[in-house]
């Protein structure tokens, strides 16, 4: 038979860490100007507090139970506790726009991740290997500097990563400056790099080990088809650039050529 009070309690007492809080100064004013005007039972809480017991949850990877400690652990500073069922409860009602201004000039790394539908009939899939039951894909563009989202889409499993590019960088681009892109092989298109070049953004996007230089292909990659091949030579093949015969040099970068082509 579990204690549940008691494990409770020991859950709660793991978070019991030291924090400074800074919210405390203005905690009366910000809840009279939230209960102004407001029907039914007034906050206990300030937004701030709540806000920043969402930030340091999702800082430190805590629990609800052991954010509660955290609070018990600065009870001489607090006019009260809040239960871990209240920090839930306030929490889930904030609303976050992650759409904000981080910078005035920002480069965004873009990619995709997969999340589960469900955990059911995990143990038949693995058996028998049948019941497929996809996934959601989510794609995320962050700013490289700050490390905050600046753009976010959820999609089924069917949608390529490269197709969403050009949303992903619309949303970046409505509150920031943006001025390059990195991403991976899966974003290299003809399309994604004339529409970079069209808008005067950077393109870090990794082509092909396999890509050539085509007279049908955008400029912009072909250029980036370049910058990998020149890269991919070794420290002997660019120093006899340097210091062999005129002739040789000549016969060098027809080689070179002659790959890119």
């Amino acid at each position: 038979m579990v204690d549940w009070s008691s494990y409770n309690e020991l859950l709660v007492r793991r978070g019991q860490i030291l924090l400074d809080f800074d919210v405390v100064n203005r905690w009366d004013h910000e809840l009279s100007q939230m209960n102004l005007g407001k029907v039914g039972e007034p906050y206990c809480y300030p937004e701030s507090f709540i806000q920043l017991l969402g930030y340091m949850r999702a800082y430190f990877h805590l629990p609800y139970r052991q954010t509660q400690g955290v609070v018990i652990a600065h009870a001489r500073k607090l006019r009260n506790i809040p239960h871990f069922s209240t920090i839930n409860k306030r929490l889930n009602k904030l609303e976050i726009d992650i759409n904000e201004k981080v910078g005035n000039d920002i480069v965004i790394a873009v990619d995709s991740t997969g999340i589960k539908l469900a955990n059911r009939g995990e143990w038949m899939h693995h058996k028998w290997h049948v019941g497929r039951k996809g996934y959601l894909k989510i794609h995320i563009a962050v700013d490289i500097e700050k490390k905050r989202i600046v753009s976010l889409e959820v999609t089924s499993e069917e949608v390529h990563d490269g197709k969403m590019l050009k949303k992903l960088v619309d949303n970046a681009s409505e509150n920031n400056n943006l001025k390059g892109i990195l991403a991976d092989g899966m974003y290299d298109s003809n399309s994604n790099f004339r529409y970079l070049s069209n808008n005067h953004i950077k393109s870090g996007i990794k082509t092909r080990s396999n890509s050539k230089v085509r007279s049908t292909n955008c400029h912009a990659r072909n250029m980036s088809v370049l910058r990998h091949l020149c890269k991919s030579l070794s420290v002997a093949a660019i120093l006899t650039l340097f210091y062999c015969s005129d002739q040789l040099k000549v016969y060098s970068l027809w080689i070179l050529l002659s790959f890119a082509l």
